[in-house]
């Protein structure tokens, strides 16, 4: 039995009206967008939509992202009618403390949320990663006869997101690669904050999507059989993503404060709260009402997707079989994200005395790795052959070899990121990205959300100093390693050498709950005596330490470096060394991760005894204060100025990354 527009009507009422009164109990959130985009979501939810209340989680089902994440009360009114855990007392705890109904959705915190929204763009892009995941895990899993991957990635979207720079580089990538099985759903509605979109914006939409490559409808957000005709004609679409711009009213449904921007960023309030029910035929007295013909449309329709889910059930069984044993398995291993055994075994083992620059290492550990890890998925910013990310061997992904494993991204580092995540939030995939690590400021928005959901991305920046040199300041970061390390849930590895770098790929790889960052160098830089992988993994070891004619005695120094700069330091301290003292090297790809050891192991690595101490790293000074176990006698060698163009050996010496400069700062500390 169909569903008739006159109950999605209803079903969209309801659906106001509880936004409504979640937002007046709350006396916080965003009305419009919620009101004004009702009828759209009743009608995509009701009559398309392939989801299972009952197993939010299954496989197979539509992704569904509300890139505006303000229209949140709308999304849980969804969740909460469909039969998917939200209770009625959830949508009354909106925007409260410890809630399972937070003011922006959030990815892990309520049933059926597939991706944290709320800074606009982004939720967007990362459609665009789940409907390239989509493709190509459909590409990598499906058999003849047998196809377990077929949704679909639905967005919606609104004017904040449409002005936001990262909706120009999705949108561009996602029509560069014809992904004909996502529809995003554009909630036109001319308003922002400040008011109307023409005080800020004259953009042409439809020849903007069109000059993409999408194929872009147009229809009334409020027109029920308008808005059926427009998703179905979006779904027979080929060979291109689709946008349906539906022309809607914010706040559709409030009598006075509809279409205004008024009702964007507050509560209704009480009288026009009671009003807006009056208009949409509900009892103005009543709050969080749910008529039973809007019950009963939601609960029909969760019935017939759950038939839909035990059928792909039965079929799967059926493909398990028909793929065979190794595939079956490589398609559970990819959902666990679970590495073969072995693989620490395959990574290539450089030998001490070679010079490598860690940026040549990681790619040489990426392609020994690729062929056993079948969900490494990635590319650069256009960096690829400077970064050395392309996987050799595999091909690039597009519309024609929907499996390739090598992603041509452009130059288009927040979008990249942002596409990464939601390819990570699909599920199936271990995706990675990379570019230089001076425009990881432009990543930055996106990873931070990649830590908020807890995604396991790896990014990859190369060129992380002045060793850079010639292209100058621009292009040398100083003050973006500490400002990733304070970032909470990212992990920030900055290798010293080659076989250091394997080991940050492997901790990487291994890493299941938030996005690691691996910082590498554009210079070659000496292979040291084989790493502690052990040590690696805590954060910080020792590199290096020797006394006087192997004498027992006291640490008379200890050197803490980070990347490039700890072969420096292990130079300087054999002169030390060979002057009669006893200096101690200690290497630190992750400050954070060592200072989360036991004090046991942190003392048997940087000895209190020790108070002599010299922080060398070529970035900004922040953070390392805390390694000051006696501040009269810890001195530092950073960078705490911007770069200048040169060739890296001379600029090395003007800003005293030399062994020389060590030694002698280091005999300064010695002296105290």
């Amino acid at each position: 039995m169909n569903i008739d527009d006159g109950q999605i009507s209803k079903a969209a009422a309801t659906l106001r009206c509880l936004s409504v009164d979640m937002i007046e109990k709350a006396a916080s959130g965003h009305p419009g967008a919620a009101m004004g985009m009702a009828d759209i979501a009743a009608v995509l939810w009701l009559r398309f939509l392939k989801f299972d209340p009952s197993q939010p989680a299954w496989a197979d089902r539509d992704r569904l992202v509300f890139s505006g994440g303000h229209a949140s009360a709308l999304l849980y009114s969804l969740l909460h009618l469909s039969g998917a855990g939200l209770s009625m007392e959830d949508l009354r705890n909106f925007r409260q403390l410890g809630s399972r109904t937070p003011g922006h959705p959030e990815r892990g915190v309520t049933p059926g949320v597939e991706v944290t929204t709320g800074p606009l763009g982004q939720g967007f892009a990362m459609a665009v990663g789940m409907a390239l995941a989509e493709r190509f895990q459909a590409a990598r899993d499906n058999v003849p006869g047998h196809e377990i991957v077929s949704h679909r990635t639905w967005c919606f979207l609104g004017d904040g997101d449409m002005q936001e720079g990262v909706s120009h580089e999705a949108a561009s990538l996602a029509g560069l690669q014809k992904l004909d099985r996502l529809v995003c759903m554009y909630d036109s509605n001319g308003i922002t904050i400040e008011g109307s979109t023409a005080l800020s914006s004259a953009d042409d939409t439809r020849r903007r999507f069109e000059s993409y490559g999408w194929k872009v409808f147009e229809a009334d957000g409020h027109d029920i059989a308008a808005i059926t005709a427009k998703i179905r004609a979006a779904m027979r679409t080929e060979g291109k993503p689709s946008l349906i711009i539906f022309k809607t009213e914010i706040g559709h449904g409030a009598p006075a404060k509809g279409g205004t921007a008024g009702c964007h960023g507050a509560p209704l309030g009480a009288e026009e709260a009671a009003a807006a029910k009056k208009a949409l035929g509900f009892d103005p007295a009543q709050s969080f009402a749910v008529p039973e013909e809007a019950a009963a449309a939601f609960s029909q329709r969760a019935r017939a997707m759950k038939r839909v889910r035990l059928a792909w059930d039965r079929e799967f069984a059926r493909w398990e079989e028909a793929a065979g044993a190794e595939k079956a398995a490589a398609r559970k291993a990819a959902d666990a994200l679970a590495l073969p055994e072995g693989l620490r075994d395959a990574l290539p083992v450089f030998a001490a005395g070679e010079s490598v620059s860690t940026r040549a290492a990681s790619g040489s550990v990426m392609n020994a790795i690729a062929p056993l890890v079948p969900s490494l998925v990635g590319g650069s910013a256009d960096l690829a052959p400077s970064n050395k990310t392309y996987l050799k061997g595999f091909a690039d992904m597009t519309a024609e070899t929907p499996a390739g494993r090598n992603m041509r991204f452009g130059i288009r580092e927040l979008g990249m990121a942002a596409v990464l995540n939601g390819m990570a939030a699909h599920g199936s995939v271990r995706p990675f990205g990379a570019t230089f690590f001076v425009f990881s400021d432009y990543c930055r928005p996106a990873v931070r959300l990649a830590a908020l959901m807890k995604l396991p991305v790896v990014f990859v920046f190369s060129h992380d100093s002045f060793y850079v040199g010639e292209d100058g300041a621009t292009h040398q970061p100083v003050e973006q390693l500490a400002s990733w390390r304070i970032m909470p849930d990212v992990l920030v590895l900055r290798p010293a050498d080659a076989n250091e770098t394997a080991a940050a790929w492997m901790m990487a790889l291994e890493r299941k709950d938030g996005p690691t960052l691996l910082l590498l160098s554009r210079q070659n830089l000496p292979v040291l005596p084989p790493a502690d992988p052990e040590g690696v993994r805590r954060g910080g070891y020792v590199a290096f330490d020797e006394s006087p004619f192997n004498l027992p005695r006291p640490v008379d120094l200890s050197i803490v470096a980070t990347g490039s700069e700890v072969s420096v330091a292990v130079e300087a301290a054999k002169r030390l060394v060979a002057a009669g003292r006893h200096v101690r090297v200690v290497s630190m790809p992750s400050p954070g991760l060592f200072l989360s050891q036991s004090q046991l192991y942190r003392d048997s690595v940087l000895p209190p005894s020790c108070g002599r101490r010299l922080i060398v790293e070529a970035g900004v000074r922040n953070g390392w204060e805390v390694f000051a176990e006696d501040r009269e006698r810890t001195a530092y060698i950073t960078l705490d100025r911007f770069g200048l163009s040169g060739k890296c050996s001379d600029l090395a010496k003007e800003f005293g990354f030399t062994p020389e400069n060590v030694v002698a700062q280091a005999n300064i500390l010695l002296a105290r």
